[in-house]
């Protein structure tokens, strides 16, 4: 990493969190694929009580294996690797996803852009540049909402509230590990952030198509985003007019 002196300093330890339920026939392979891209890094996945052999095909492609002793869901998988992060010291983390969606490459372009822009929290959009895989109808119109209300709360341009592909420095880490959202979780994570002051960014990714196994989210459920998001916006929006005006 360059500093703006023409400097070079070391990158800090990276662990990459990778939540994997139930996802034998992929996990493996995204462990491998992450490995490639971000050399040094240390792969977690955090097996949220699978029943099929995640455990083993994870370990087999050279991570380290967190197992839970059942089903936390997306949030308390994603927590316990914050927590890692935080408790061994290390200075940045990247989320992924154990289904195959995201590729190790687009995960190093997320990365890349937290050491190198100065925030706090950097999301991979889908939307930015419209590439790839998009997500399904139904989902696609509850990311819509959702974008564009935090986009109003915010006061800044959201494309991919929902998003699992993101990296966090120390501030990120030491929140994520402190609180993380359970429903959610990667829009309320967003609210979370904001509330605390961190600086997030987007940048364009590309994703791809689920290869194997079903996702833990149905179409009808894509639907209650907006809702939910709803609500936190208007929680967000108040705390910041009680900050403002506190008298």
């Amino acid at each position: 990493m360059t500093t703006p002196n023409g400097d070079t300093t070391p990158a800090p330890r990276t662990l990459a969190i990778v939540r994997a339920l139930n996802e034998q026939g992929t996990v493996g392979a995204v462990v491998a694929d992450v490995r490639d891209h971000i050399p040094g890094c240390v792969v977690v996945v955090v097996d949220d009580g699978s029943t099929d052999a995640t455990a083993a095909r994870a370990r087999a492609a050279g991570a380290r294996v967190v197992s839970l002793p059942f089903n936390l869901g997306m949030g308390g998988a994603a927590q316990t690797g914050y927590r890692i992060a935080r408790d061994e010291g290390f200075g940045a983390a990247v989320q992924v996803d154990g289904d195959g969606q995201h590729p190790g490459s687009e995960a190093a372009r997320v990365l890349d852009a937290l050491r190198g822009g100065g925030h706090d929290l950097v999301v991979g959009s889908r939307f930015l540049e419209g590439c790839g895989h998009l997500s399904t109808p139904a989902r696609r119109v509850g990311i819509r909402v959702a974008s564009h209300l935090l986009s109003a709360v915010m006061g800044r341009r959201v494309t991919d509230a929902t998003s699992g592909l993101r990296a966090v420095g120390p501030r990120g880490i030491a929140l994520f590990a402190r609180s993380y959202p359970c429903d959610y979780v990667e829009v309320e994570a967003l609210i979370l952030a904001a509330r605390q002051g961190l600086r997030v960014a987007e940048v364009p990714v590309t994703m791809r198509a689920r290869r194997d196994g079903r996702s833990t989210i149905r179409p009808a459920q894509a639907l209650v985003y907006g809702a939910r998001v709803a609500v936190g916006a208007a929680s967000l929006a108040a705390t910041r007019r009680v900050a403002a005006d506190p008298g």
